[in-house]
């Protein structure tokens, strides 16, 4: 190659890849400059109006990013300025281009600026993928119908002080049936402050009353299972509902088991609930590891597995995903009561941990594990609401826990009523900012000593039927 075809195909591509950067450089250069100008304008009122969105407009992105439509307007729009930037370097390439080239500079040339297509390309592909990933799971997630609660935009709580949300942790597997409820926990939070009080329900609880209708009709004194492979556990009804239908007449399959369960819970606690979200425990561990893993302080030795073949030491350490999972489902050398407080405490830590960093740099992960293992009836049209209200809930707000366990409760003969009244307190508690105060509550009796009273993770004032915050609860 000549020295001076080899200078023209230098400042040729030069100039090519600086319209890449900013567009209509080469349109000037080769003396077109209106169109050059033009372009120059539209890039950089393009680049403003990007700047301006992500700064003074992030309470309102927040609110597109969470709507299917707005998604894939996003995605069409991704991939239109994806095929306009190419545009713009392919015609900004044939104006400068030098004539009179042999084949090889041609060709060289021509790989040279079909690489720098695909290099602009690359980040416009990527996003429009992530996006649909992320609509995808979001509308499989969260459904959408012409029967959603109409949403006020600037007062989406109105008369509304409190969102109830049962959340439900389902143990399903190869050795058993169906999914099995193992975590039952009512979050009630205020929509001011974000202030949260968490309930928590055994899974061992029994004599448990069922909603009016059919249900109640079949267990008039209490639910009592169906044979000896269910005891008549409260963490049986939710598979129960599944797989009889006529107890629930015209509710779809795959909605019977939360049909069932939430007016139940709702009953035990004498609060209303207003929605469900239920995460399969197995996919769970998907989660975890698609966050990076989750940073915990485990106060003594866990032993976990079937024959005792798994340990967590003690310590602060970053637990996988099965590891997590372990942490939260184990219940060697302790009790069903021991794990409740260890699975809040899990719960606390990802809650914490999963910055919008990290969310952002792993959300397709975080995205598809979502998408198989949470299950809920928040409509699609309350989630720019509850975005604002998890920042405030990020924010500083209290988040006490009161669980129902002995000795306050007997979980074979639980005292229904006492549930309800200290399940007001706790809410009424947090309502005036004085939650966990000791003088506001009287402690339970029997005072005798039960294993999982000493264990950090569980709190002894849990034990005793106060509500008590998570920061004191979980070893930091």
């Amino acid at each position: 190659m000549e020295h001076g075809q080899m200078r023209a195909l230098q400042r040729a591509l030069g100039l090519t890849l600086a319209s890449a950067v900013i567009w209509g450089v080469a349109h000037l250069w080769a003396g077109r400059r209106i169109t050059g100008a033009l372009l120059a304008a539209a890039f950089a009122a393009i680049a403003a109006a990007l700047i301006v969105l992500a700064t003074g407009f992030r309470h309102d992105l927040l609110d597109l990013v969470v709507q299917p439509t707005w998604l894939t307007a996003i995605i069409v729009a991704t991939l239109g300025l994806a095929l306009i930037w190419v545009t713009v370097v392919v015609r900004s390439w044939l104006l400068v281009r030098p004539s009179g080239l042999a084949v090889a500079p041609r060709a060289a040339g021509i790989a040279a600026v079909v690489g720098l297509c695909l290099a602009v390309t690359a980040p416009f592909a990527y996003a429009a993928h992530s996006t649909y990933v992320y609509r995808d799971a979001l509308t499989t997630i969260f459904k959408a119908g012409k029967n959603q609660p109409k949403v006020h935009k600037d007062n989406p709580w109105q008369g509304r002080p409190r969102l109830n949300v049962l959340l439900l942790g389902g143990d399903s597997g190869s050795n058993r049936v169906g999914v099995r409820t193992d975590s039952v926990t009512l979050a009630s939070i205020d929509t001011k402050t974000g202030d949260t009080v968490l309930l928590g329900l055994p899974r061992n609880l029994q004599q448990v009353a069922m909603p009016p209708g059919p249900a109640a009709d079949r267990f008039p004194n209490g639910f009592t299972g169906d044979g000896p492979e269910t005891p008549g556990l409260l963490n049986e009804i939710f598979e129960y509902g599944e797989e009889h239908p006529e107890i629930l007449p015209g509710v779809a399959k795959g909605e019977r088991g939360p049909a069932l369960l939430v007016p139940t819970v709702s009953q035990i606690l004498g609060q209303p609930i207003d929605y469900y979200i239920l995460v399969d425990m197995k996919g769970f561990a998907q989660i975890v590891d698609a966050m990076g893993g989750v940073y915990l302080r485990i106060p003594k030795d866990i032993v976990f597995g079937k024959y005792n073949e798994g340990l967590l030491k003690a310590g602060y350490r970053k637990l996988n995903g099965t590891d997590s999972l372990w942490y939260g489902r184990s219940r060697t050398d302790s009790d069903d009561y021991v794990r409740m407080g260890r699975q809040k405490c899990l719960l606390r830590a990802i809650a914490r941990q999963a910055d919008p960093q990290k969310v952002l740099l792993r959300f397709q992960k975080l995205a598809v594990a979502a998408k198989h293992t949470i299950s809920t009836d928040i409509p699609q049209n309350l989630l720019p609401a509850l975005i604002d209200l998890s920042g405030q809930m990020k924010s500083g707000a209290k988040i006490n826990s009161l669980q129902f366990v002995p000795p306050l409760i007997s979980t074979g003969n639980p005292d229904f009523a006492l549930i309800r009244e200290r399940s007001a307190k706790a809410i009424a508690s947090s309502q005036n900012h004085q939650a966990a105060a000791p003088t506001q509550t009287t402690p339970a009796s029997p005072t005798k000593t039960v294993k999982h009273q000493t264990d950090p993770t569980a709190g002894p004032a849990d034990t005793a039927g106060k509500p008590l915050s998570l920061d004191a609860t979980c070893p930091s």
